[in-house]
């Protein structure tokens, strides 16, 4: 972290978030994740379901992503339940954000102490205050749950419900004195989407005046975003009232397409080798320089 850096707000969710925390903590003064907790699968489906809490698992990656160095009980965070029985499956880390939000009576103070125990150098927040479900429109139907959102493709727009969904004041307070904001990577609609449907965090975005930054995923995802190019990517955020003023691109990976006028393009070997993921040292490089 960087005593002089700018104050950034990274918003999405899952291992796309994480990764650009690992690259955001080298160059900013402050951090602040808003994570998306719409999620409706694994481990984080069945506490949400059986708890009534905002799904926990993309929450625990960026607790994760957040550690001032490798720990025995980072590690555990990680550490998945076997054997059968009722803990099968689950994820230790996911257990203790629900059991601080028990003992504490809420959830967002449960995060907060998770920050706290965990030392984090950032803080790590829900998009919603409470548990949501996300909708989204495709050909013409509607359909609900972020698992088969995930397996559709054609889709126009993404919702959450309920649809008057209260986002943490602490998120709206981070956005107002942000200097940067980055959405991304991660899966469009299910993720970056999902955690700006908000509608206070989609207006925080659009009324705060920092410079907000899309990270281009490095391919499609099918059948999510089967098809799509940078532009369109870009285009899905402006149909939701996101408007990046730059967005980064691994052109090598996607193709870039006719991005609209309004956001400005940084094409930039982004890929970790193997090109499935966002390598985090290049990541850093390509962010520092949309930095007012």
């Amino acid at each position: 972290m960087s005593a002089d850096g700018p104050a950034v707000v990274a918003i999405g969710g899952g291992h796309g978030l994480a990764t650009s925390l690992a690259a955001i903590r080298r160059y900013a003064g402050s951090i602040t994740a808003v994570v998306s907790v719409a999620d409706d699968g694994g481990s984080s489906g069945r506490l949400r379901e059986l708890l009534g809490i905002p799904a926990p698992g993309d929450l625990r990656k960026c607790l994760g992503a957040l550690l001032p160095s490798p720990s025995p009980l980072g590690r555990a965070l990680e550490h998945r339940f076997a054997g059968g029985g009722e803990l099968d499956g689950h994820a230790f880390g996911n257990l203790l954000i629900a059991a601080l939000a028990a003992t504490l009576g809420d959830f967002v103070a449960g995060m907060d102490e998770a920050c706290r125990l965990l030392g984090t150098v950032g803080a790590v927040l829900p998009a919603t205050t409470g548990p949501v479900v996300l909708k989204a429109e495709a050909a013409g139907s509607e359909l609900e749950g972020q698992v088969r959102i995930m397996a559709t493709h054609g889709i126009t727009h993404v919702s959450l419900v309920p649809p008057d969904a209260t986002a943490p004041h602490a998120v709206l307070e981070a956005i107002a004195r942000a200097d940067q904001i980055v959405l991304g990577p991660g899966s469009l609609y299910t993720s970056v989407l999902a955690a700006c449907a908000p509608p206070e965090v989609s207006e925080a975005i659009a009324s705060s005046a920092a410079t907000c930054v899309y990270v281009c995923n490095l391919r499609e995802q099918v059948p999510e975003t089967e098809g799509y190019d940078v532009a369109a990517h870009v285009a899905a955020l402006e149909a939701h009232g996101v408007e990046p003023d730059w967005v980064l691109a691994d052109t090598g990976h996607v193709a870039l397409g006719d991005v609209p006028p309004g956001s400005q393009v940084v094409t930039s070997d982004l890929a970790a080798p193997g090109g499935h993921v966002h390598d985090a040292a290049l990541l850093e490089a390509a962010l520092r320089r949309t930095v007012d």
